[in-house]
């Protein structure tokens, strides 16, 4: 042996060669058998691996898929239930069209009041609301001021008239609505 402790090239070659001669004998089974056995072992360990590794990446593109479809899906009929729910009040303002030739004035009417409440009815039903805001403070957040409009009687600041009613959808604007905000006498008559 060597200083460091590993044995010599010669002390090798003698390991090597009485591993050789007794290669031969029956007694011990030879080292490579046992690495040939390992190597086995360890390259199907790999086989198993690379197959799970495989269907693994083919079931997450699989679901990756699945939900594109999904998602494509939703975008698609996403207002199915909703129209569906339309199709009523269409029917209804088709029928007020074909009476009108035949009904008085009174009765077109009333018609058209029963439409408005079937359409106001489905709306709510899908989380649409009004945004009236007549006589609130003025929030530019969901109202939008088309004019000022001096006022005697409503509190300055706040909608005195609404143009135009506002929607919201599930607490989020659609649409803001159109509104006169009033002023304090004195500002319009110095403007």
């Amino acid at each position: 042996m060597s200083k460091s402790g590993q044995p010599k090239r010669s002390e090798l070659r003698s390991d090597e060669e009485k591993s050789e001669a007794g290669a031969g004998t029956d007694d011990a089974p030879a080292e490579g058998d046992d690495a040939d056995a390992a190597l086995v072992e360890l390259q199907a360990r790999a086989d198993d691996n690379w197959d799970r590794y495989l269907r693994a990446a083919a079931e997450v593109e699989n679901i990756r898929k699945r939900a594109s479809r999904d998602v494509e899906n939703a975008r698609k009929y996403a207002l199915e239930t909703m129209c569906r729910e339309l199709l009523g009040v269409k029917d209804s303002l088709e029928m007020g069209l074909a009476a009108s030739d035949t009904a008085d004035a009174e009765s077109l009417v009333k018609g058209s009041l029963a439409t408005l409440k079937l359409l106001t009815a489905t709306l709510e039903r899908f989380g649409v609301c009004e945004v009236d805001p007549e006589g609130e403070p003025f929030d530019p957040e969901f109202h939008e001021a088309i004019s000022v409009q001096p006022s005697t009687e409503a509190e300055p600041g706040s909608v005195l008239t609404v143009v135009q009613k506002g929607y919201a959808l599930n607490g989020r604007l659609l649409r803001p609505a159109c509104v006169i905000v009033a002023a304090e006498a004195d500002e319009a008559a110095e403007e």
